[in-house]
């Protein structure tokens, strides 16, 4: 997530009443997740496992809750409860903002875009051309839906990220900034539920089509012409590269890539890369040619037995 104009190190040092280390002009663009860093942005961190990867990180400021070595051309941000502040950051700069109407008075609608009754557009959202959006779809704000995307009714697009801290008080979310982008040609079918970024975007890519009941999370890219059928949850942070297909009731572990024309067998629960072009059942889901040699196995186990008991 970009701030509206650069910030100083001292400006947002102040905005969270912590000490730093640099500079007090080191300018800051913005604040994002560890995935998705870029110069200019902060990072938090506030655990001593994670140290490492986000002062190495491709982020210029690191928010952190540990007095540490600076890396030379970055700057620190010390604080007793990284998450916390990193929440306050991002409702200073993208604070909830109510809706006083049904399609907001800023809403950017296309030419031919057709919204049936009862739908709820946000702040900031812009549809474009020759869009059907059905009855009680949800669109949360800052979303942006490209040109010929079908929505069925009662999909929610841009509700919070599924990330949380557990505190001896209960849990504590970390606030969602980001967006959902929907891109040209995209079908959504109904009751679909597609999460925002924490700082970045949840993206469908162009051309994919998305069965009913199905669960996109936080920050996951769906490439271009996938295929995904219902009752999918995949989670947060999860890249699925160009002509996937994921078949029904497929769970997929967050923080993984589905590479290039993968095959996902139905039900299958998927916790690792995969390799690009294969098939792949089960779960834990592996390579579908070993899974079935695996079963035609087990099914010899009685024979087997048998034979071994005539010994």
């Amino acid at each position: 997530m970009k701030f509206p104009i650069p910030h100083s190190l001292k400006q947002i040092a102040s905005l969270i009443d912590c000490e730093y280390k640099g500079a007090e002009d080191f300018e800051i663009l913005g604040i994002n997740e560890i995935h998705v860093v870029e110069p200019g942005d902060i990072v938090f961190v506030d655990h001593p496992k994670y140290y490492d990867k986000a002062l190495e990180s491709a982020a210029t400021i690191v928010l952190i809750n540990k007095d540490v070595e600076c890396p030379v051309g970055k700057a620190l941000l010390i604080s007793d409860d990284p998450f916390r502040d990193f929440n306050k950051l991002t409702e200073h700069f993208k604070p909830f903002k109510a809706s006083h109407s049904a399609i907001a008075s800023d809403a950017i609608i296309g030419e031919g875009t057709v919204i049936q009754p009862n739908c709820f557009v946000g702040n900031n959202v812009t549809i474009g051309k020759n869009c059907v959006i059905h009855a009680n779809v949800s669109i949360y704000d800052d979303a942006i839906i490209g040109d010929n995307v079908t929505i069925h009714a009662g999909t929610v697009l841009g509700a919070s990220a599924f990330y949380y801290k557990n505190r001896p008080e209960g849990y504590d979310q970390l606030k969602s900034g980001g967006r959902v982008i929907i891109e040209n040609n995209v079908d959504i079918g109904a009751l679909c539920t597609i999460d925002r970024g924490v700082t970045g975007d949840t993206t469908i890519g162009e051309g994919s089509k998305l069965d009913n009941q199905i669960q996109i999370g936080h920050d996951t890219v769906i490439g271009e012409k996938c295929l995904i059928a219902s009752q999918t949850g995949i989670a947060g942070c999860v890249v699925v590269e160009d002509n996937v297909t994921i078949w029904g009731q497929v769970g997929v572990k967050s923080g993984i890539t589905i590479t290039k024309g993968t095959v996902l067998y139905a039900q299958s629960g998927l916790g690792h890369t995969t390799e690009e072009g294969k098939t792949y059942f089960g779960s834990p889901a592996i390579e579908a040619r070993a899974f079935f040699k695996e079963r035609a196995y087990v099914k010899m186990i009685p024979e087997i037995l048998q034979k071994l008991k005539k010994l």
